[in-house]
């Protein structure tokens, strides 16, 4: 056999379990962050799979495309709405929230592990920031909701953090070399990470939008790889001028998932499962480079490292950055909770290592450690909290089907599907009776596991959903119809 043979055996191998083990995650709540690191430690050299995996470039590499993709699909799925009503919290989170995380958990990793200042706030600068992988895994994923404010706020939190976590781990990095850089420098290199990635994930996101409007492909499967695409050159694009690419593909995802295109439902159910594969590889890969033995000897002061960060540097940081914007304690309270460590503190624990720093070694494995530890405590345990501070919310009912306009160029309407909740102004009327506006047809009544043709004398039944075939234009009064007014004016 050639070695690609046993490499794609391998490959298959790992995502099969990969996905059997997000089952599993599902139905016993083990956040699947842990179930996939554990089965890259399984699959490792000392584990039972005896793959022997020490290269932290490509440990890097495979990281940073992997987040990448998952923070695209993020942005994808970030309205506009949501950002109106939480860029202000989610922000000040993102920058002074991440710096007050750092400091603190950096001042006592110094203290905890016997070691400089300056490693220790290295050490803190790569563990203060939420992760996006594990934020939008739970929140979308964890069978349970959240107010919207707060959810919007955690997630947005996440996806554009990381350039405060880059820039102080890189700043340290560079203060610890033998040429140590100007306090100048590192200010100019901050501020084009968040300038350039701003710039060119919003310039992106609009050529994207225009371009996939136009080109017309003759092939719809196209469509989604035109997405991939731009999301990789904004990305290199950006990295190349020094700013951000993790903060511009995920804004790019948020121009191109709030701008109807061509496709647009099949570009997000491929990118759905693109950021899926991504999440599993990265995981797994981040888990073979573990040895699991040297991560034993660090248990002691990564449990102290891991006491501050989530009960008291998180805390603090989120309190004093979300109280100017009148959240309520409980909400505050799981603000704190909710910040998961994943995949971006392991990824940046491999700079240490590529830099070939005094003490690398360690500070990967007690950043290792820190975050399984923080995914299975506060991950296994975030509904929960919800539950006990009275925020989770019911998880709206998924529709039993869904229906798509598959055009390969622009159509002037849209296929919607409505939830009938007992507060909704159709539950109980006849169809004849809705008031549809012009424009506006109902497509199918979908009842439990029966569909319904509907009919004048149809009557809807709380728990309906209604699939409307709205030609453009019509949707506000469409809304009405089928929304309770709150919701609708929102």
């Amino acid at each position: 056999m050639f070695w690609i043979d046993d490499a794609m055996l391998v490959a298959g191998v790992l995502l099969l379990l990969g996905v059997v083990t997000s089952k599993i995650s599902a139905r016993y709540g083990i956040p699947m962050l842990v179930l996939f690191l554990g089965l890259g430690m399984l699959a490792g050299s000392e584990g039972i799979g005896g793959i022997e995996f020490d290269d932290p470039i490509q440990a890097h590499a495979v990281g940073s495309l992997a987040l990448a993709i998952i923070l695209f699909h993020g942005g994808l799925g970030t309205t506009y709405a949501s950002i109106a009503s939480a860029w202000k919290p989610s922000l000040v989170l993102a920058t002074v929230g991440v710096l007050i995380t750092s400091i603190l958990t950096g001042l006592a990793a110094s203290w905890i592990l016997q070691t400089t200042l300056l490693n220790g706030l290295l050490l803190g600068s790569i563990v203060g920031s939420t992760d996006a992988a594990a934020v939008f895994s739970v929140l979308r994923t964890g069978g349970f909701a959240l107010p919207p404010k707060l959810a919007s706020t955690l997630e947005i939190e996440s996806g554009s953090n990381d350039p405060m976590a880059i820039f102080m781990t890189i700043g340290c990095i560079e203060l610890l070399l033998p040429d140590p850089a100007t306090p100048g420098h590192l200010l100019l290199m901050f501020v084009k990470q968040m300038a350039f990635g701003i710039l060119f994930g919003v310039v992106s996101g609009y050529i994207a939008v225009w371009m996939t409007n136009r080109i017309r492909l003759d092939t719809a499967g196209l469509y989604p790889l035109l997405a991939t695409g731009f999301c990789l050159i904004t990305f290199g694009m950006t990295a190349y001028f020094d700013g951000s690419g993790f903060l511009a593909v995920y804004i790019l995802g948020i121009v191109l998932g709030n701008n109807r295109v061509v496709f647009q439902n099949g570009t997000l159910l491929f990118h759905d499962a693109l950021a899926w594969l991504a999440q599993i590889m990265m995981f797994i890969v981040l888990g073979l480079f573990c040895f699991p033995m040297k991560l034993l000897t660090f248990t002691v002061p990564s449990l102290g490292i891991a006491f501050v960060l989530i009960l008291i540097a998180r805390p603090i940081a989120v309190f004093v950055s979300m109280l100017p914007f009148r959240f309520r304690w409980q909400e505050m309270s799981l603000a704190s909770w909710g910040g998961l460590k994943g995949a971006v503190p392991i990824t940046l624990a491999t700079f240490p290592l590529v830099y070939g720093l005094s003490g690398a070694e360690e500070i990967f494995n007690v950043v290792f450690f820190v975050v399984v530890l923080s995914a299975l405590v506060q991950g296994w345990s975030l509904p929960w909290v919800a539950r006990k501070l009275g925020l989770n919310l019911p998880m709206p009912p998924n529709p039993p089907l869904q229906l798509e306009i598959n055009s390969l160029q622009h159509v002037d309407g849209e296929i919607v599907d409505y939830t009938i909740t007992d507060n909704s102004p159709a539950v109980g009327k006849m169809v004849r009776d809705l008031g549809l506006p012009e424009g506006a047809t109902i497509a199918l009544i979908a009842r439990q596991e029966e569909f319904i043709p509907p009919q004048g004398k149809t009557i809807l039944l709380s728990g309906d959903h209604v699939v409307v075939v709205i030609k453009g234009g019509a949707g506000e009064p469409v809304n009405r119809v089928f929304m309770p007014e709150a919701v609708a004016e929102t």
